[in-house]
């Protein structure tokens, strides 16, 4: 969830000398890989059509995490497709 935060901030270096520096992608690439062995290890216990459609709900935590540390603009369209995301997940899950 967190891996994309990371990648954003590095996304801010000038030059891609600078950006293969910068720890910021690291860390964010580590956490995509950790989120990528931690989906295969709910896979292995939980249907696919279940875990898919909940991978949605990383959307939401984006939106919650760029709005409070990011300061970006919350609008009535990011919240109502929020809401749809929820309903989606939980109608599929049920």
């Amino acid at each position: 969830m967190y891996g994309h935060f990371f990648l954003k901030r590095a996304s801010k270096t000038e030059s891609p000398k600078k950006l293969i520096k910068n720890k910021n992608l690291y860390i964010g690439g580590g956490l995509y890989l950790i989120a990528a062995f931690i989906n295969i290890y709910v896979l292995r216990y939980i249907d696919y059509s279940t875990v898919l459609p909940l991978t949605s709900m990383t959307y939401i935590w984006t939106m919650i995490l760029s709005f409070f540390v990011l300061k970006e603009k919350m609008t009535i369209q990011k919240i109502i497709g929020a809401i749809g995301i929820v309903m989606g997940a939980v109608l599929i899950t049920i």
